[in-house]
């Protein structure tokens, strides 16, 4: 009895050890439910300052006056928010596919995105600032600039290219904000209209640069949610609402120097009507596609200069690595290895950007301060003529040997030989795989836009980011590219039936 016993008292034991450790689990549990995952927040830091940008002293670490903001808002909301890095023109699209939960990053309060998104309370009050160099006398606002034709350089679907446009002044777009006061001071664009956050920072502490002009066209930035997001919208705007009445939001506008007479009204219940009114109007086919069709006839121009630089540099890199010399080969192969090495947009960036940064330090700088059409122009020549000397070597190396032994036996040289003999055979070998180079130069010709040139892909995100309407263009803009390209399939496939029966 006493051994069973003492079995009944052990097994007793064990299940109050494993009750103990079950209502010990209990509390464990609970604060999983209290704390939630982190909230998603998606920005772009390539946009630059003051919204957010890397710390110049910790690379690993994003500064800026959202990034203050975005800690505020998680003390309030008493919740951990996490940065996602997200290209800025995909930020909508991307918070429409659930890829983050809200996106803060500049974002204006515009009638289309109003749309497509659920908006916060505005957190702050931007206005547009006109900038321009610090001996500029000819213009002093906007509507001087367009009487005149000054070219103005601002940011793809903002406030400011709207304005532009109202307006009818010429322009030159950028993706990025550092980009157009650069160019500005080197003398490529006569001005610069970009928000005012954006000025103050780049603009007004630059000697050679100045304001021009007041302050102009009111707007907001807001935090984007999904439509479906009303309840966390809510909390946000409780947060900001906070945040403002607790002089928080005015102390990290003032860290930045963004404080100014706008933003006390900001959270004002008449200033809050305003803000959100949607527009009626939508565009129509008429409306976008002459603005894709001009967009076209930029990509044309590019395509085929940049291909006939090509073909032109092509054929005699090809020959000097067949010539036998071993100083031309070297020179050719460094050539051909260099630019299919690197990658057509470092090189643009190079041209563009570099080059006029070498011409100051050298003296050089009238000579080496490209315009952005030439730059592309002679950035896909150069790197495409690398890939063509190869077709070219290929295509001149299949015609047999015995050919040329054929013409010396007639006593032509070897010049003559290739000019009359070899070339004309190795076309038909060459055309199909250039055709296709010259196709694919077609698409690539979209990475002109980082140097300011709005052909027919840069035309495209433009439009739908401003419309929304990213199916109904797109499409547009495949056919006009299907339009481009299909008829050089059908001319080659005719060369080459024509010239394959003999020249």
């Amino acid at each position: 009895m006493q051994p069973h016993s003492a079995t009944v008292k052990l097994l007793l034991a064990l299940g109050g050890l494993l009750a103990l450790a079950g209502h010990s689990t209990i509390p464990a549990a609970e604060p999983v439910g209290s704390h939630p995952p982190p909230l998603r927040w998606a920005a772009d830091a390539e946009g630059g300052a003051p919204y957010i940008f890397k710390d110049p002293d910790n690379p690993e670490r994003n500064i800026g006056f959202e990034v203050d903001l975005a800690q505020a808002l998680a003390q309030e909301l008493g919740r951990e928010i996490e940065f996602v890095q997200y290209q800025f023109g995909s930020l909508v699209p991307g918070l429409q596919r659930g890829d983050f939960d809200f996106a803060m990053n500049g974002l204006e309060i515009t009638p289309d995105r109003a749309h497509v998104v659920r908006f916060s309370h505005p957190y702050y009050v931007y206005t547009l600032q006109l900038v321009a160099r610090a001996g500029e006398t000819r213009f002093h606002s906007l509507e001087q600039c367009r009487a005149i034709g000054s070219v103005v350089g601002t940011l793809e679907d903002t406030a400011a290219e709207r304005l532009l446009d109202e307006l009818q002044v010429r322009k030159s777009i950028y993706d990025s904000q550092v980009e157009p006061y650069r160019d500005l001071e080197l003398g490529r664009l006569d001005a610069v209209l970009l928000d005012l956050p954006i000025a103050l920072y780049y603009a007004k502490q630059n000697p050679k640069l100045k304001f021009v002009g007041p302050r102009r066209a009111k707007g907001y930035y807001a935090i984007a949610f999904r439509l479906d997001g009303g309840t966390l919208a809510g909390r946000f705007d409780a947060a900001l609402q906070r945040l403002a009445d607790g002089g928080r939001l005015q102390q990290v506008y003032e860290t930045w120097g963004l404080w100014n007479e706008d933003q006390p009204k900001l959270f004002s219940p008449q200033e809050s009507d305003e803000i959100l009114r949607k527009a009626e109007g939508r565009w129509g086919v008429a409306d976008y596609l002459p603005l894709l069709l001009r967009g076209a006839w930029v990509t044309i121009q590019i395509a085929v200069l940049s291909m006939l630089l090509a073909v032109a540099l092509g054929l005699p890199i090809a020959l000097m690595r067949l010539s036998g010399l071993w100083p031309l080969q070297t020179v050719a192969t460094v050539y051909v290895e260099f630019f299919r090495g690197i990658p057509v947009l470092l090189l643009l960036f190079f041209l563009y950007y570099g080059l006029p940064a070498l011409g100051a330090q050298w003296g050089l700088e009238s000579w080496l301060n490209l315009s952005a059409y030439l730059a592309a122009v002679l950035g896909f020549g150069l790197n495409y003529a690398a890939y063509e000397s190869e077709i070219y070597r290929a295509g001149i190396g299949s015609i047999p040997a015995g050919q040329w032994e054929a013409a010396a036996s007639l006593g032509m040289s070897r010049s003559l030989t290739f000019r009359r003999i070899i070339l004309p055979q190795a076309i038909r070998v060459i055309l199909p795989p250039m055709t296709n180079d010259f196709i694919a130069l077609f698409k690539d010709t979209s990475l002109v836009s980082v140097i300011a040139l709005v052909e027919l892909t840069k035309q495209y995100q433009i439009l739908a980011k401003s419309s929304m309407r990213y199916l109904e263009i797109g499409l547009a803009t495949a056919i006009l590219y299907l339009v481009m390209s299909v008829p050089l399939g059908h001319l080659a496939r005719y060369l080459e039936k024509r010239w394959g029966k003999g020249l």
